[in-house]
């Protein structure tokens, strides 16, 4: 046997239990998923059989496109406004905190990591209603007359992810703004950029690797969130897990609800397409 022979046996045994790993715990179950999307419900019973009825109930139906639109518009508002509020927090730790307390403001930046999801999302409810800190401070100071609903809207939802994934981001532009030489910004200076313009047209574009993939990781945590919508938004407005549970758990539809989850999958590809060269980028 040739020295090249036994390397690739030797690389196809290193490679091969995480490809067995991937198709039995990701390709096989999808798989399945999408026959199950094919499938259709008659009364109570699951009917296997090849059809795409339930593709044309998702993009007919008022309700599931609307559940659709929902994620995608919650997603987009609380991405854009995660990279706004994350890049300057990202900036000021890299650049303005000295080196020997940036850990530490790092730490305080991933504290709310460090509590339960399901805890974090209750206390917002605790906190955004009628009762809570927010409204009672804002009447105290005059500013309203009688509460206002927040709780079992967009905005709450929104309010929820954004504290969350303001994190996630800070992290990731972190990592790319430390990574950069102080040098660029000196001869940006040394050529008569203000400091405006050395932020703008030459960190900012650098540090772009580092956004995407905080959006892009956002995007796909923010629009596949089943708890946070479900605890702050309530029920006014469905997004996809939503109705995908709705599916599950009420009407024990689960070629329909599978036929949701491949909606998501191929939203969350999409994504990733749109996102493929920056985090090329980032991986190199």
């Amino acid at each position: 046997m040739s020295i090249e022979q036994t390397e690739r046996r030797a690389g196809a045994a290193l490679v091969a239990p995480a490809l067995l790993w991937t198709v039995a715990f990701f390709v096989l179950p999808f798989a399945a998923m999408i026959w199950m999307s094919l499938s259709h419900l008659e009364g109570r019973e699951v009917v296997s059989g090849p059809g795409i009825g339930n593709y044309l109930r998702i993009f007919t139906e008022p309700s599931l496109l609307r559940g659709i639109r929902v994620s995608l518009e919650i997603t987009a508002i609380v991405t854009v406004l995660s990279v706004i509020l994350a890049w300057p927090l990202a900036w000021i730790i890299a650049t303005r905190v000295p080196p020997k307390w940036r850990r530490l403001a790092l730490m305080l930046a991933v504290l709310p990591f460090w509590t339960s999801y399901v805890v974090r999302s209750y206390s917002w409810a605790l906190v955004l209603g009628e009762n809570g800190i927010v409204m009672q401070g804002l009447i105290q100071l005059g500013l309203l007359e009688q509460p206002l609903q927040i709780m079992a809207t967009r905005t709450a939802t929104i309010i929820g992810f954004v504290h969350f994934f303001v994190m996630l981001l800070t992290l990731t532009i972190y990592s790319n703004l430390v990574q950069l030489s102080p040098n660029y910004a000196r001869a940006a200076e040394d050529l008569g950029a203000s400091r405006w313009q050395v932020i703008r047209l030459v960190i900012l574009p650098l540090t772009l690797p580092g956004v995407i993939t905080g959006a892009f990781l956002t995007f796909v945590l923010c629009i596949g969130d089943y708890i946070t919508p479900q605890i702050l938004g309530g029920n006014s407005e469905l997004t996809l897990p939503q109705l995908i549970m709705l599916q599950l758990g009420r009407r024990g539809d689960y070629p329909m609800a599978s036929a949701l989850a491949v909606v998501l999958m191929v939203l969350v590809t999409l994504a990733y397409a749109a996102c493929a060269r920056w985090l090329k980028m980032e991986r190199v």
